[in-house]
């Protein structure tokens, strides 16, 4: 037995069972804390790791954005959970290759864990916890991609009940829990916190964030959470802190916490990639390539924009400012 499983084991003993969310944030601290879990050697490859185009389509998108809106000084360009850092680094390229230096873009890496840290040490951003570490003095461009799903959830049930976790021996088992007679469904109240946060910054002091995950518009309901472990789907209470644990995001829940600010979609990831140019983008880069080099740009493309592969499961959102322009990407 580990011994994050040693602990919980004995909290429930003592108090209980678990809230879901207390397990989940639980597990996720630990599976986090411990080890980089991204990359074909980790448990999950996300888009920035498919391709760099990902990264150099949120770059020309915050170029782009930050243009529009009259190249404002002293902007807050942060990333909520980068990871290794992959993404801010092909974003950075674009916005200082084709925007100039980016004067007065200040990058900003929001992550917790002590590993990836390490990891993301000689970007030349600065490193935070929280998002509200991040000094709230001037716009904001805020991109969060695989980052809210990862975020604890209660699952309500109906009928004044909720899961937790709970015992059957030495095994850890989902329970119902007493809880407020709400509507059954799935809520995270952390990422309603730091949607918001985000909103609350917006309207003082403008700006965009961009929010791309896997999830729905408030129309789903039952059990989303899973967990995985080594590229396969695993059991959630297994193990505890050795597998991703997430959950489908409520785009329209976190676009109501947010505030009174603009809500741009959300529309799948493939339209999204396809309207900012991923396409041209990707002949350019296998027009330049060997003929393996160009299947494996070609791949990434189809990878990241077929409905059957990452296109139509990932979403993409943005919230803005309403004196900000409308982002790219979320015209028809």
């Amino acid at each position: 037995m580990s011994a994050l499983a040693a602990e919980l084991r004995a909290r429930i003993l003592a108090d209980g069972p678990l809230r879901l969310d207390a397990w989940m944030a639980a597990c996720n601290s630990a599976y986090y804390g411990s080890r980089d879990p991204f990359g074909k050697a980790g448990d999950f490859v996300t888009a920035p790791e498919i391709s760099q185009m990902f990264g150099e389509m949120i770059g020309g998108w915050i170029g782009d954005i930050w243009l529009r809106a009259g190249a404002p000084a002293n902007v807050r360009l942060v990333e909520l959970g980068p990871g290794r850092g992959t993404l801010m680094r092909d974003a950075l390229r674009v916005v200082s290759g084709v925007f100039g230096s980016g004067a007065g873009i200040r990058p900003a890496l929001v992550e917790i864990s002590p590993v990836l840290r390490r990891a993301l040490a000689g970007l030349g951003a600065e490193l935070y916890g929280t998002l509200a570490e991040v000094p709230d003095d001037g716009p904001l461009i805020l991109v969060a991609n695989e980052f809210f799903d990862a975020l604890p959830i209660r699952q309500f049930l109906g009928a004044g009940q909720e899961r937790g976790v709970g015992l059957a021996g030495e095994a850890f088992v989902p329970v119902a829990l007493p809880s407020p007679p709400v509507a059954a469904g799935e809520v995270s109240e952390p990422g309603l916190a730091i949607a918001a946060e985000i909103g609350a910054r917006l309207r003082r002091h403008g700006g965009a964030a961009l929010i791309i995950d896997y999830g729905h518009d408030g129309a789903a309901t039952g059990d989303s959470l899973q967990a995985l472990h080594g590229g396969a789907m695993a059991d959630p209470f297994a193990a505890p802190g050795e597998s991703d644990l997430t959950a489908h995001v409520d785009f329209g829940a976190l676009a109501r916490a947010a505030g009174a600010v603009r809500v741009s979609g959300p529309v799948t990831q493939g339209v999204w990639l396809t309207r900012l140019g991923i396409e041209a983008r990707a002949r350019q880069l296998a027009g330049k390539a060997s003929p393996a080099q160009a299947a494996a740009v070609m791949a990434g493309l189809v990878r990241l924009t077929a409905p059957a592969q990452m296109g139509a499961l990932f979403k993409a959102m943005a919230l803005s400012a309403p004196e900000w322009p409308l982002p790219a990407g979320f015209d028809a």
